[in-house]
């Protein structure tokens, strides 16, 4: 079977630039930009900036409670333009005290430009950051993927403070010997017990619990949701519990296309899974709203509202192809034939639709947010669209 990263997904058949890594005085020399105006509601897949005005750069994101604060962290994608090798510039962090309006604080893990073999890079791949507060070490421990080679691999750095500074103290592994993707981090509320879910790249989802420190693997497991290969095998894993059932939000495999989601429950956080459907019941263009789910956010000062945080990586773009979800109906096609045994050849569109991809031309820097609430039909998680809305709007 064909074994590709998602960055060679993205990134075949196109030469990276030659400029390889820009300065931190690039940093220093972007212009300013006036101070954003308060913000009282979500407005969903709109440009979201910060109180300084700035793009805000958090993708594939988590939100963590820390005191009466809240920190977004995510991907910094202010330089991946896709004409250059920079694939994330570090994990980027804010605070706000009411989910609107987000104060940067700046590069929490920064990138280390001297040093090619890092994990920590620009050009190493560094994706979904994953932190954790672990109550016995008093330690904030971050995971992270790393798209090395033909490898997707895992490094643990840990922290005093959320906002760092974070030492690499696990590097470059792959957990239990898989070449592993997506994932997400769980800690059990009841023993403090951690869980890392992660896809199993083009085959399955993982559920792997994590030693005491939460900085390695125990080597017990679980296997959920087998598939044949993309884009049909389940990536992006956003773990949420509710009344003590434990549900996985997961996307399929097509680059940074969107997809229909699909949502699964189970009564333990090894399973087994019982698929529900699709996340997203309502959306006719079968896309998740044009996004991917990241993470899911209980928000505390509500009784039971579930805060879904979802990318949309190939930002602005707009028409009735891809309002429709026909581009992505293609590319998922296209992605079925690439992915046969044996290959399939691809239809003119097909081609068309995938090119978008192939040649780098997603500026993610410019890739905007889609977060909604989750409505509940008993059990059964829904998600709406919603072009806005504000916390108030519930109890």
């Amino acid at each position: 079977m064909i074994t590709l990263t998602r960055r060679e997904m993205i990134s075949a058949g196109a030469a990276l630039a030659a400029s390889a890594v820009m300065t931190a005085s690039s940093q220093e020399e972007a212009p300013t930009v006036a101070i954003a105006a308060r913000r009282r509601s979500f407005k969903p897949g709109e440009a979201w900036l910060d109180t300084a005005g700035k793009l805000i750069q958090a993708h594939a994101g988590s939100i963590l409670q820390v005191g009466d604060r809240y920190y977004w962290y995510g991907e910094n994608k202010e330089f991946t333009t896709g004409k250059t090798e920079v694939w994330t510039w570090g994990v980027r962090c804010y605070t706000s005290a009411d989910l609107y309006n987000w104060d940067d604080l700046g590069l929490i893990i920064p990138p280390n430009t001297e040093d090619r073999s890092s994990p920590l890079h620009p050009a190493a791949g560094l994706d979904r950051p994953h932190i954790l507060y672990n109550v016995p070490t008093k330690k904030f421990v971050c995971w992270i993927k790393l798209l090395t080679n033909s490898k997707q691999t895992r490094s643990a750095l840990v922290a005093d403070k959320i906002t760092g500074p974070y030492e690499i103290v696990r590097r470059d592994m792959l957990p239990l010997g898989m070449n592993a993707g997506d994932f997400d981090l769980v800690v059990n509320p009841d023993d403090g017990k951690a869980y890392m879910y992660f896809e199993r790249v083009h085959s399955e989802l993982i559920c792997a619990d994590l030693t005491d420190d939460y900085t390695d693997f125990t080597g017990y497991y679980s296997t959920h949701f087998p598939r044949p290969g993309p884009p049909m095998v389940r990536e992006g894993p956003a773990y949420f519990r509710r009344n003590h059932k434990h549900y996985l939000v997961t996307s399929g495999t097509t680059g940074y296309f969107p997809n229909p989601s699909e949502i699964a429950v189970a009564d333990t956080f090894h399973g087994p899974f019982n698929v529900i459907g699709d996340l997203h019941p309502a959306d006719r263009s079968r896309t998740s709203f044009n996004s991917q789910i990241s993470s899911i956010f209980r928000y505390p000062k509500k009784t039971d509202l579930y805060i879904a945080l979802a990318d949309r990586w190939v930002g602005p773009q707009s028409g009735p192809e891809f309002e429709s979800g026909e581009t992505s109906r293609l590319v998922q096609s296209g992605f079925s034939k690439v992915f046969a045994s044996p290959r399939q050849a691809l239809t003119p569109a097909e081609q068309t639709a995938m090119a978008a991809g192939a040649s780098l031309k997603i500026n993610t820097s410019l890739a905007r947010y889609v977060w909604l609430p989750i409505r509940f039909e008993g059990d059964r998680p829904v998600i709406e669209w919603r072009s806005e809305w504000s916390l108030d709007e519930f109890e």
